[in-house]
C-alpha cells in the first residue's frame, strides 16, 4: 500500500511540475489574469479544476469571460495571485504576517477552499493578545466563522490581559454583544465584567439604550445580591489613577436587570450551593472526566469529558507525554494534575516524575515542577487552594527498605504559589494503590498494599499540624457500617464524585469467567442512597479500564 501511495503521489508531482513548465513558459495558455497590474499566464482547465470562481466562469457559455482572453481580478493584489496560482500549479504556499490576510482576501474571492483552509489553519494557530482582536474582525469579513470563534474564545479566556490593552475600546459595538452573547468561558468574575462592560460604555459614549443592551447580557444573579452596592460604587476606568463612578442611570438600571431576571425565576449563584467554583460559570459545566487507561487499542493518554447538558462523551484534551498509566490525579482550583505514573518500553516498567497541568478555560498545558521521588500508584490529593499532597505509591529509590524510605518520606507535598515540591513527615506504613479523601484541613488515606500484603489500616493526616494519626474505623461514629453494594462487582475502575453522586467508569467485570472490560457507568446517589446506570448515555465509547476518573467545570461541548 505504502509504495503503491508513493507512486500516486510521484505522478501527481510529475503533472504539476510539467503544467507549471507549461505555465512559465506560456505554452499552451490560454487566458491572461490581470491583479494589481500584474499579467499572468495561466491554463483555463487547470484553473477550473482549482477554483469553484473560476470553473463557474469558464463552464458557463453564457458568461462573457468564457470569450475572453483576459480576466481582470478586482479586490486582488497582484502577489496573492502570484501565491494562489504558485499553489495551484505546485502544490506550495509560502505564508507570514505580511501576506496571510491578502492571500485570504484573494482566495475567498477566487475560491480556491484549499488556500482558504490553509489561511486559517496559519492564523488559527498564531492567534496571541497583539492580534486576536485583528484575527477576528479578518475572519468576520472573509466568512470564516470557525476562525472567527477561535479568535473570540481566546479573547474570553484572556480577557483580564485583553482588556488591559488598546484593542479592548477598539471593539466594535457588535462585537461586544457578540462575546457577551457567545457564552464562552471568560476568565473574570461576573461582577469584574459588568465594571467592563460598563467602561466600554462610557469610553465609547454609547447612547443609553446600546449601553443597556450591552449591561442586559451580564449574568447578573451571579453577582451577590448583598454586594450591589460594590457595584455602584466600582471605578469604571481601565486606569486605576483615574476614578470614574458608574453614573446612576446606569445602576439604576442594572438593579431593574437584576430584580428582573431573579423574577423569573433565575436562581442567584448563592443559592446553588457550587462549591470549588472557577472565577466565571459563563459556558462551564461540572463534568465528568475519564482520564487515560487501557482500551482495546491499547494505552491512551485520551482524556474523555462526558456534558451532563448535552448527555454525551467527547474527546477534551490529551497528556502531552508518552502514553503512560498509574499517574497521581488531582482537581485543584478548578485545574487538572497530572504527576508522575509509569511508562513502557519493551515491555519494561518505567516510572518518571515529570507533572502537568491542564487549565479547561485556555485548553491548554503546562508542565509544574517534577516530583522529587519518581513515583506511580500513589495518592494525589488537593488540599485547601494551595497545595497537593502525594503520598506513597510504588517509587524508584536505591533503598526500598521500610527505613529507607523513612530517610526519604513517602509524603510530599507540591506549592502552587512556588511551583515546588517539599517532603512532609513520613506515613508510618509504606503502600500502593490505596485511597486518599481530603476532609477540611485532614487528608484521609485508607488501606492499599505493601508489597504482597492487604492492608486495612486507616490514617490521617492534619495539614495544620503536619501530624499522622491511625483509626481504625470511621470519623465520626468510631464505627464502620455497609453503606450498599455494587450491583456489578468491578475491579480497575475509574471512580470520582460529582456533586453528591458518586461515578464508577468502565472497569473489568469480575463475574466473567475471563475478566472482561466494561463501559458501563454506574453511579450512586448518596442522599437517595441508590444507584442508576443509563445505558449509552453515560456509559464511554469504548471499553476502559485502570483508568482515573476527576470533576471539574469544562467548557460546555459546542456539539
Amino acid at each position: 500500500m505504502s509504495s503503491a501511495h508513493t507512486q500516486t503521489n510521484a505522478e501527481e508531482d510529475s503533472l504539476l511540475s510539467g503544467l507549471n513548465k507549461l505555465r512559465l513558459e506560456e505554452k499552451l495558455t490560454d487566458v491572461t489574469l490581470i491583479a494589481g497590474g500584474i499579467r499572468y499566464q495561466a491554463h483555463r482547465v487547470v484553473l477550473a479544476a482549482s477554483s469553484d470562481y473560476f470553473c463557474a466562469m469558464f463552464a458557463d457559455c453564457a458568461m462573457i469571460e468564457t470569450r475572453k482572453k483576459e480576466i481582470a481580478l478586482h479586490g486582488i493584489t497582484g502577489r496573492a495571485m502570484g501565491s494562489i496560482l504558485e499553489y495551484i500549479y505546485t502544490g506550495r504556499l509560502e505564508l507570514n504576517i505580511d501576506n496571510i490576510e491578502e492571500t485570504l482576501a484573494a482566495a475567498s474571492i477566487v475560491q480556491v477552499r484549499d488556500v482558504i483552509d490553509r489561511c486559517t489553519f496559519f492564523l488559527q494557530h498564531r492567534i496571541g493578545l497583539d492580534n486576536c482582536l485583528a484575527v477576528a474582525t479578518m475572519a468576520e469579513i472573509y466568512g470564516q466563522l470557525g476562525l472567527s470563534a477561535r479568535a473570540f474564545r481566546y479573547v474570553c479566556a484572556h480577557f483580564k490581559e485583553f482588556s488591559a490593552g488598546p484593542d479592548f475600546k477598539e471593539m466594535s459595538v457588535d462585537q461586544m454583544r457578540f462575546i457577551l452573547n457567545s457564552n464562552y468561558p471568560i476568565d473574570v468574575s461576573e461582577q469584574e465584567l459588568a465594571r467592563l462592560v460598563s467602561t466600554y460604555c462610557l469610553d465609547q459614549r454609547l447612547e443609553d439604550a446600546v449601553a443597556f443592551d450591552l449591561l442586559h447580557l451580564i449574568n447578573w444573579p451571579h453577582i451577590n445580591y448583598k454586594k450591589l452596592h460594590l457595584v455602584a460604587a466600582m471605578n469604571c476606568s481601565i486606569d486605576d489613577k483615574v476614578k470614574r463612578r458608574l453614573p446612576s442611570k446606569y445602576f439604576d438600571r442594572i438593579r431593574e436587570l437584576y430584580l428582573a431576571r431573579l423574577i423569573k425565576g433565575e436562581l442567584a449563584l448563592e443559592d446553588q450551593t457550587l462549591r470549588d467554583l472557577p472565577t466565571n460559570l459563563r459556558g462551564m459545566e461540572l463534568s465528568l472526566l475519564k482520564i487515560g487507561g487501557f482500551e482495546w487499542k491499547g494505552l491512551t493518554n485520551e482524556i474523555m469529558c462526558f456534558s451532563p447538558s448535552k448527555m454525551k462523551w467527547y474527546e477534551l484534551t490529551t497528556i502531552p507525554h508518552i502514553d503512560q498509566c498509574n499517574f497521581g490525579t488531582a482537581v485543584l482550583n478548578n485545574e487538572l494534575f497530572i504527576v508522575g505514573g509509569a511508562y513502557d518500553v519493551c515491555l519494561k516498567e518505567y516510572i518518571h516524575p515529570f507533572g502537568f497541568r491542564y487549565c479547561p478555560l485556555r485548553n491548554s498545558w503546562v508542565t509544574i515542577a517534577p516530583i522529587q521521588l519518581d513515583r506511580c500508584r500513589f495518592s494525589l490529593n488537593a488540599v485547601g487552594n494551595q497545595y497537593l499532597y502525594a503520598v506513597g505509591g510504588i517509587v524508584e529509590n536505591d533503598d526500598t527498605s521500610e527505613e529507607g524510605m523513612r530517610r526519604v518520606s513517602n509524603v510530599e507535598r507540591y506549592s502552587l504559589a512556588d511551583n515546588k515540591w517539599s517532603y512532609m513527615p513520613c506515613l508510618q506504613e509504606n503502600r500502593s494503590q490505596h485511597a486518599g479523601v481530603v476532609v477540611g484541613d485532614k487528608l484521609y488515606i485508607s488501606v492499599g498494599i505493601y508489597i504482597a500484603v492487604i492492608l486495612s489500616s486507616f490514617w490521617c493526616f492534619d495539614t495544620k499540624a503536619d501530624t499522622w494519626h491511625i483509626y481504625a474505623y470511621s470519623i465520626k461514629t468510631n464505627t464502620w457500617q455497609m453503606e450498599t453494594r455494587i450491583p456489578a462487582p468491578k475491579f480497575y475502575s475509574g471512580i470520582a464524585m460529582m456533586g453528591r453522586t458518586i461515578f464508577f467508569v468502565g472497569g473489568l467485570d469480575s463475574t466473567e469467567t475471563i475478566d472482561r472490560a466494561s463501559s458501563a457507568t454506574m453511579a450512586y446517589d448518596v442522599d437517595r442512597k441508590c444507584w442508576w446506570h443509563r445505558k449509552d448515555s453515560w456509559d464511554t465509547p469504548s471499553d476502559v479500564w485502570e483508568s482515573t476518573c476527576a470533576s471539574l467545570y469544562a467548557p460546555i461541548c459546542d456539539s
